[in-house]
């Protein structure tokens, strides 16, 4: 397969923590978008919980981000000023440009309904939103944000080659579980970052390396040192 080294798809999935994973998976793409902003990059949402940033270098830029993000910090609703631990789920998919991967249409299961939200009265009425299943694999996208259906069609179809890529990708590493497939489990265990608060400490845990600026690394997304660029 062929990529597009200057786009990067990502995706946050909330991890364990409830309520908490989900705030954190919104907080780290909104960071990833100020990062992007900063560096002059575009961006767009595919979907409430995916981002695509096109810019030079942008997919050799995010790429490390996938794996599993623990946060430690006191929640805003916790009373008792606990530290709590949750994780959210960064998958980086590439854009594909030309793919050698050729897909029998048996094998795919297209679902059309109704998209919800903000958008008008074609949104509510007409059911552009897509859902589309590779049943071989078991991968699932879904692209709902387009007013209509052709355009969120070709943007499942989009996401699903970047998702077999990544499987295939992870099969080529010998990953015992998949990102794409079943998304790891979220376990703490699998962690690749952990963001303490408290501390304002981010650690990296594959190059066993802190950063003490935490807070200004999110919410101004000064991610410069963090993915050494």
């Amino acid at each position: 397969m062929q990529i597009n080294p200057n786009v990067a798809i990502i995706e946050a999935l909330p991890g364990v923590g409830g309520d908490e994973a989900k705030l954190w998976m919104k907080e780290l793409l909104l960071s990833y978008l100020r990062f992007a902003q900063r560096r002059q990059y575009k961006f767009s949402y595919l979907e409430e919980n995916i981002i695509k940033i096109v810019g030079g270098g942008a997919f050799n830029t995010f790429k490390n981000e996938t794996g599993v993000h623990r946060v430690q910090r006191i929640p805003s609703t916790e009373r008792r000023g606990r530290i709590h631990t949750s994780t959210a789920v960064i998958v980086v998919l590439p854009q594909i440009i030309q793919s050698n991967t050729r897909i029998n249409q048996n094998e795919l299961e297209w679902q059309f309904f109704r998209s919800g939200g903000k958008g008008g009265q074609n949104v509510n009425k007409v059911s552009t939103a897509v859902r589309l299943t590779h049943k071989p694999s078991g991968i699932v996208v879904t692209a709902s944000r387009e007013r209509y259906q052709e355009a969120n069609r070709r943007i499942a179809m989009d996401l699903l080659l970047s998702k077999l890529y990544q499987l295939e990708e992870e099969k080529r590493k010998g990953m015992m579980f998949s990102f794409v497939k079943n998304v790891g489990t979220g376990e703490r265990a699998e962690k690749i970052r952990t963001y303490n608060f408290p501390q304002n400490r981010l650690t990296d845990h594959r190059i066993g390396k802190s950063f003490h600026n935490l807070e200004q690394i999110i919410e101004e997304g000064r991610w410069e040192k963090v993915l050494r660029i």
